[in-house]
């Protein structure tokens, strides 16, 4: 056993852990004993170990291997009357040692416990990163059941699926003798002594326990080389052969199964379990139904990927299905059930050979027949209604009358019975029923009797020919009545087909339109409430965050309300362990609904929830077009968190390109000016008292003026920063136009001294919803380029005023202008005008560029235009502050 941690936590999913199976061929063989041994070893190779459970087996010399072991307190459940001991999984989650013990795999659980099956606490320890040691033996596994049972004719009611036993990752085969075993058996070693006698008698035979060691040896054999085999045998099972597996409600259909998964794993080939359903499933009741639901849960342990196909011919589609599905074998049992002998049809297994030309493997069934039960609701369908009475009453009068115009004409009575058949074809497609199309038949037969045959008007006959016509002439209206019924049938089950390929389309071209997760849940949510006529749960997955569900309809808040913290707990189970739980599971099975969960390669996308207690149960095809229908939505969910993941990394990227222009841009340009300061300042220092009192005060302007321009860069530098940042925390106030006008203007100064401003307000007491900041350092950076590309005397004009619901502002000059190609770029980062005023500066390039993020902030536009006839307009719009609103407009930041 590897010596190693597991990471804790939801936020990281803990490392698989490992799986060791002590496997023998029958009760006594030392399996137990053999586990708690090597549970010791690990011990003193300082390993966390504890016992989960052990069966409490009379056996001194492994009670005694318990010792020095730290053994978990047992769950107590009562059931009946007495107290049943199980595996407290909380607690051994809770505890979470590196090892723990955990006897009898195939055990079946108390009801009650979140599990129904033994193993299923075992995956679930494994799913949160615990290593496990526990014990099978041979009877147990899945596909040998029938193989076992034949050999010792004893069926095993505790059983595993064989993935469980396959995903091991080891498998130490207990072996002994058969004749040891047998003698540790007389000795009470393994029984109690009645019971050891009827064991001996049994089961516990030598030549059973033979045959047994012999499987066991073989499928220990047959496990140690999957590993080595697996990729391999997905090759062959891609381009090799294919097994199909036909399911059925039949008796013997688990025993088809178990041969067919045990061929699939001999031929290393692809496993899928097709199920047919015709008009007549959803009517099946009783027993019929508890074992197809049964078959359909035994395949997919088994491994199969299970198919369903809608017809009212299962040959048919078995063999279409085949067809277009590249099966090469084809795996059913023998059909068994009591069919009517005056049919004369061809068994299901002789049509496929038929219309095939695969191998056809049947397996016998030597069970009694059985009968197949239907629900009693189908029987109204069948029953008196007065629609349909009149439908074929009307069909008998208007074909009377037809043929009593035929009858006057001379038409023969051949024309009239054509005429008698039509109105049983149409009687028959109006009702859709078989009795009343037979009994339309009859009284087709009867009217034709009393009205056209001699004698006319009773039901006697004089020509000895006319009961050989009756005869005919019912059999051909009934025939008739039933191909007529069969092709309306046919008619509804492919416009039933035809509906649910248009909500797969649909909720494909749906999902595709999703903008968020939580949308393809919604529409997910939607398409199911369609399907199957019921309140719908979704919730999105997040990592490190609780469920938060929406319904589907949202007018069933009340239903939402009454969610139990119990059913809260089944989908927070389903969310950490990516496995379907509730109704219909075997993990807590008692809650009313069955939650799944929406899978992507990342893991659980999402939760969705099905009520089921109070509906139907939803069938075979119905859970097929489920879960396409969430894988479509896990695969959309993928699809928005790879371009949310990409666009993070673009915008990442960005951020790094802006900060290393920023880099670069102030170690270019900032140079100049430090430069200009240094120098000033040194020369103040060492000739103060020998420069004349003009050269001291240029120095003095160059050094402020300097200064000004790195504080003006620095506030653009930081908040372009910010606004990349952190825009969510600029908040918007009510601010007078004229007063951000007055503020931008006096941060200007001196540098304004050389220009001519002029400020012009329409209306002074104009106010603007903004940041009064950001604003502030859009007026004050569009000045600044003024000054800055303008002549000395140049006219700055500084105006605003309303229009509409928004407020427009003018920076204007009359300089020299911006040439055409300029002004594409002139907004663009770090992108600077290589023309101005001599002694001009060079700017980062980043005023105008930040100017135009501020104004989008806000919901404006900046433009420029030429100002006539010389000159540039810069004007911009802000959201102007209304009084009558009750509260400030939301403003989306980014």
């Amino acid at each position: 056993m590897e010596k190693g941690t597991v990471s804790s936590g939801r936020d990281l999913p803990a490392k698989q852990g490992r799986l060791k199976i002590f496997f023998g061929y029958a009760a006594g063989v030392g399996k137990t004993y053999a586990m708690l041994e090597a549970a010791h070893q690990a011990q003193r190779e300082g390993i966390d170990v504890v016992v989960g459970y052990v069966e409490p087996h009379a056996r001194p010399d492994t009670l005694a291997l318990l010792e020095g072991l730290e053994t978990l307190s047992n769950k107590e459940i009562a059931y009946k009357g007495i107290t049943l001991k199980e595996l407290d999984l909380d607690r051994a989650l809770q505890r979470k040692p590196q090892l723990i013990l955990v006897d009898e795999l195939a055990h079946n659980n108390a009801p009650g416990s979140r599990h129904t099956k033994r193993y299923q606490d075992v995956e679930e320890l494994l799913q949160a990163g615990i290593n496990v040691y526990t014990t099978v033996n041979v009877q147990h596994l899945e596909s040998l059941n029938d193989l076992v049972s034949s050999i010792t004719g004893v069926m095993v009611n505790e059983r595993i699926p064989d993935h469980v036993f396959d995903r091991a990752n080891q498998v130490e085969l207990v072996d002994i003798e058969p004749e040891a075993l047998v003698k540790r058996l007389e000795e009470g070693k393994v029984y109690r002594e009645r019971q050891a006698k009827r064991a001996l008698s049994h089961f516990f035979t030598t030549e059973n326990l033979a045959a047994l060691r012999e499987i066991a040896m073989r499928r220990t054999a047959d496990q140690l080389n999957r590993a080595a085999l697996h990729e391999g045998k997905e090759k062959s099972a891609r381009a090799g052969e294919h097994i199909l597996l036909c399911l059925s409600s039949a008796p013997s259909n688990a025993k088809v199964i178990r041969t067919a998964a045990r061929m699939a794993d001999a031929f290393h080939s692809g496993f899928t379990a097709l199920f047919v359903q015709t008009p007549g499933t959803k009517e099946l009741s009783g027993e019929n139904i508890k074992r197809l639901r049964s078959n359909l849960r035994l395949a997919e342990q088994l491994g199969a990927q299970i198919a369903t196909v809608y017809g009212a011919d299962p040959a048919e589609q078995i063999a279409e299905y085949a067809r277009v599905s590249g099966i090469t074998k084809i795996v059913m049992g023998r059909m068994n059930h009591r069919q009517n002998p005056l049919l004369g049809r061809k068994g299901l297994a002789d049509r496929l050979i038929e219309l095939t030309d695969l191998d056809v493997y049947i397996i016998p069934d030597r069970q009694p027949l059985y009968k197949k039960t239907f629900h009693k609701s189908r029987m109204p369908k069948e029953r008196f209604t007065w629609k349909s009475t009149g439908s074929i009453l009307l069909c008998l009068l208007v074909s009377t009358m037809v043929g009593a115009l035929f009858y006057n004409a001379g038409f023969s009575e051949s024309n009239i019975i054509t005429v008698y058949i039509l109105g049983v074809l149409i009687a028959a497609v109006w009702t859709g029923s078989h009795i009343y199309g037979a009994a339309c038949s009859f009284f087709s037969v009867a009217a034709f009797n009393y009205f056209f045959t001699e004698p006319q008007l009773t039901f006697q006959v004089n020509d000895p020919s006319y009961p050989v016509t009756f005869i005919i002439m019912l059999f051909s209206s009934m025939i008739a009545s039933s191909l007529a019924s069969r092709v309306k049938e046919q008619a509804r089950l492919a416009a039933q087909k035809g509906y649910y390929t248009e909500l797969l389309l649909e909720s494909s071209q749906k999902l595709q339109q999703g903008r968020t997760e939580w949308d393809c849940l919604r529409l997910t949510a939607e398409q199911l409430n369609r399907l199957f006529d019921r309140p719908i749960l979704y919730a999105l997955s997040e990592s490190g965050k609780e469920l938060v569900f929406r319904i589907e309809p949202a007018d069933e808040e009340r239903t939402l309300a009454e969610l139990s913290a119990e059913e809260m707990a089944v989908a927070g189970w389903v969310q950490k362990n990516n496995k379907h739980g509730g109704a219909t599971t075997n993990t807590l099975p008692n809650s009313k609904w069955l939650f799944l969960s929406v899978r992507g390669s990342q893991g659980v996308m999402g939760i969705v929830g099905i009520p089921v207690v109070g509906y139907s149960v939803p069938d075979a095809f119905e859970k097929n077009l489920m879960i396409a229908l969430l894988s479509e939505c896990g695969l959309s969910q993928e699809r928005i968190r790879l371009e949310e993941e990409k666009n993070r990394a673009a915008l990442q990227t960005q951020k790094e390109r802006l900060q290393a222009s920023l880099l670069r841009a102030v170690s270019h340009d900032l140079r100049t000016p430090l430069t200009n300061i240094n120098g000033s300042a040194s020369i103040l220092m060492q000739n103060e008292d020998k420069l004349p009192r003009e050269s001291r005060k240029k120095l003095y302007t160059l050094i402020h003026d300097d200064t000004n321009w790195l504080i003006n860069m620095t506030e653009n530098l930081l908040v372009a920063t910010q606004l990349e940042t952190d825009k969510e925390n600029f908040k918007m106030t009510p601010e007078l136009l004229d007063d951000l006008f007055r503020s931008a203007v006096s941060r200007l100064g001196r540098r304004l001294a050389d220009h001519h401003i002029a400020v012009q307000m329409d209306d002074p007491m104009l106010m603007v919803s903004v940041n009064a900041q950001l604003v502030e350092r859009v007026l004050v950076n569009l000045m600044d380029n003024a000054i800055q590309y303008t002549p000395k005397g140049s006219n700055i004009t500084l105006r605003g005023y309303r229009k509409d619901d928004m407020a427009h502002i003018i920076v204007a000059d009359d300089g020299p202008g911006i040439p055409e190609e300029a002004k594409k770029h002139l907004f663009d980062m770090f992108y600077t005008v290589g023309q101005g005023k001599a002694d001009c500066q060079r700017g980062l390039g980043i005023g105008l560029g930040l100017c135009q993020s501020i104004v989008s902030l806000h919901g404006g536009q900046l433009t420029i235009s030429d100002n006539r006839p010389t000159g540039t307009i810069f004007q911009f719009t802000l959201p102007v502050f209304r009084t009558d609103r009750t509260e400030r407009p939301e403003i989306r930041i980014g």
